[in-house]
């Protein structure tokens, strides 16, 4: 039996997953995107290529239906290619695991989001016929008001790297930058808690399904995402995160932002696979630097002198990058910035609550909320019961 059987059972399928108004055309296309998600391997060329060809639908039919000749059709296809591609997507058309993988994602409340929908992110048609055929979203998917950065590094990072890319994360999220990273520990997490600390958003790409928080102990974390921002896969709830499946995800990562930033990597580090693909892609690449004595930044050295990464050692270095100014206040010169007229603004000795703050420095509530956060995060602030005060650092 077709796994595409008719579009009333389609839609019953994808109830909850996707908008209710969408033709049958519509719904039968987004169901096949679904079903493809569990049948091939993230980046699969030939996958892609058969459904630009033919339309998810049509290039299902065809591998359901074994139509060999029809496969080798596709430019750059021969037979032994697409017995190849047949061979690969074959056993996994097994309609009790595909539509347990559906129940799944509707339990935990995914979205399933295609080419085409107003929330799919276009950055990622650079990946061509390798970008992914569908996205499972938890959370919060809009389409990015401003540019957006992706804070990736080693998992057994240093008290100096999860520093660092906490300073950089946070000052940048708190001026609106979008924040990407793949939500595992050491410089990831750091990066994603930083974001949200500072009010502003991010976004974690997992290498499985969207429905198991991998890893386990970021499941708090991951839920804190989804708030504001999203948690993505591009493989079907039910997918286990495999070595294949983290490297392949690291495309995404790459693709859907502006400029990468490596904070911490070993020579051999996952990260640099990351930092290969922002280059490949024409992506800004930038590398923070350590001490020379340290394994855990032998790779963004590597980096640095041989693969001309921009040296960052901060969040205006990655601005710069970007080719954007510091936030200046309005009708105000280069002289003063927000920052100086919050800290302006805050007291050593008298609690300060946020309003006041504001009145004081001519900024919005927003923003001045952002700015304590960053304030806090540094160290340069501290919050009570009264509000805020300025704390004095040695600095």
């Amino acid at each position: 039996m077709s796994l595409l059987t008719d579009p009333a059972a389609s839609r019953a399928l994808l109830l909850g997953l996707v908008g209710g108004d969408l033709d049958d055309d519509d719904i039968a296309e987004r169901h096949a995107r679904a079903l493809w998600s569990g049948i091939c391997e993230p980046g699969d060329g030939d996958a892609g290529s058969l459904v630009a060809e033919f339309g998810a639908a049509t290039a299902l039919a065809l591998v359901e239906g074994n139509d060999e000749p029809a496969v080798a059709t596709v430019e750059g296809f021969d037979r032994r290619r697409a017995h190849d591609a047949l061979a690969r997507w074959r056993p996994r058309l097994a309609p009790a695991a595909l539509a347990a993988g559906l129940d799944s994602a509707r339990r935990v409340g995914a979205r399933l989001v295609v080419p085409g929908d107003a929330a799919w992110p276009a950055h990622l048609d650079d990946l061509g016929r390798h970008g992914p055929l569908c996205l499972w979203v938890r959370g919060a998917l809009t389409p990015p008001a401003g540019p957006a950065v992706a804070v990736v590094g080693a998992r057994a990072a240093t008290s100096y790297g999860e520093h660092v890319a906490m300073e950089i994360a946070a000052d940048l999220a708190g001026s609106g930058i979008r924040i990407v990273s793949g939500a595992a520990y050491g410089i990831d997490g750091a990066a994603h808690r930083a974001a949200l600390s500072a009010g502003g958003v991010t976004d974690a790409l997992l290498a499985g399904g969207v429905d198991r928080a991998y890893p386990t102990g970021h499941s708090d974390l991951l839920a804190r995402i989804t708030r504001t921002g999203a948690v993505m896969s591009e493989v079907m709830c039910g997918s286990a995160p495999t070595k294949w499946r983290f490297l392949s995800r690291n495309r995404l990562i790459a693709a859907l932002s502006d400029a990468t930033v490596v904070v911490e990597a070993g020579w051999r580090s996952g990260s640099l696979n990351t930092a290969a693909h922002a280059a490949s892609l024409g992506r800004s690449l930038g590398a923070v630097p350590g001490p020379v004595t340290s394994p855990a930044s032998a790779g963004c050295h590597r980096l640095l002198r041989e693969f001309d990464a921009r040296c960052i050692t901060g969040a205006a270095d990655v601005r710069e990058m970007l080719g954007l100014d510091d936030d200046l206040l309005p009708g105000a010169d280069d002289w003063v910035d927000q920052a100086t007229a919050l800290r302006d603004a805050l007291s050593t000795r008298s609690w300060r609550r946020v309003d006041d703050v504001a009145r004081r420095c001519g900024q919005s509530v927003a923003d001045v909320e952002r700015g304590l956060g960053l304030m806090l995060l540094d160290g340069r602030a501290q919050h009570g019961p009264g509000g805020w005060r300025l704390v004095v650092t040695g600095r």
